[in-house]
């Protein structure tokens, strides 16, 4: 009899446990389901609102840089090099005399081409079908990238240059150095405007602002305002030397944002 009722007991216990093992492992596969519904989604709050901020900077550009070329032929590649070299040397003499330093001077290109000419063939006194390319010596080509920052002597520079006899002078630009810090101060004017916008739409339509969900960052590039003179004229060294004044004008420095707020 005692045995009898402790076995009905265990069979009980048995089946219970079953049964809730069996609930639990329903419930997870349930909860499974659903969040894999939700698997590559993103879950965007019902009630939001974007705000854009724009904010600027003005920054006197501090730095100067400007391109010249040599270009030079001979029979061979070394006398056409040495002529080249020759030029070269005169001008980047005038850059170091006027106190730009090795770091801010740069070859930014260097070619040797093989110069042909066309050779017709002449049966007798007129000339035969055909005729071919004969080897008539070597060009050599330098382009030197200059940056300077004093950009007080950059006019005088380019005329100086220009008088060793380079083949060209081209795209005097002026930027700014430290150009984060301007786009830092723009930054946090359109980020102030933004918020001032936040705050305005909220109680035009009569709405709490929440907290703050997405923000985006579009800050622009520096935009150049050009004097007489500038605009990356080409500079030719056929030209007469002459000293002229040469602004740099002024950058204006840009950046847009938004937020992005949950309402109430």
């Amino acid at each position: 009899m005692f045995q009898g009722t402790s076995g009905e007991r265990i069979s009980k216990y048995t089946a219970w446990a079953i049964f809730l093992l069996a609930c639990f492992l329903l419930v997870q596969v349930i909860t499974g389901l659903k969040r894999m519904s939700y698997i590559g989604k993103e879950i965007y709050p019902q009630r939001t609102i974007m705000v854009m901020g724009e904010g600027e900077a003005f920054a006197v550009p501090d730095i100067g840089s400007f391109s010249f070329s040599v270009t030079e032929s001979g029979a061979t590649v070394k006398e056409a090099q040495e002529k080249a070299d020759t030029k070269i040397n005169k001008a980047l003499s005038s850059v170091r005399e006027a106190g730009v330093e090795d770091k801010d001077i740069k070859t930014t290109g260097y070619n040797v081409y093989p110069r042909y000419e066309w050779e017709q063939i002449y049966c007798i006194t007129t000339p035969c079908p055909g005729g071919k390319n004969v080897l008539n010596g070597y060009e050599v080509s330098q382009t030197i990238t200059v940056k300077v920052r004093d950009t007080e002597k950059a006019g005088d520079l380019v005329t100086k240059v220009g008088a060793v006899g380079v083949s060209n002078i081209s795209g005097l630009d002026f930027t700014v150095d430290d150009r984060e810090k301007y786009v830092a101060m723009a930054r946090e004017q359109a980020i102030e405007k933004a918020k001032e916008n936040a705050k305005k739409l909220a109680k035009d339509l009569d709405v709490r602002l929440g907290k703050m969900l997405y923000f985006n960052d579009n800050s622009g590039y520096p935009t150049p305002y050009y004097g007489e003179g500038m605009g990356g004229d080409m500079v030719r060294s056929s030209a007469a030397p002459m000293k002229a004044e040469i602004p740099v004008g002024e950058s204006k420095i840009t950046s847009q944002v938004s937020l992005t707020y949950e309402i109430k």
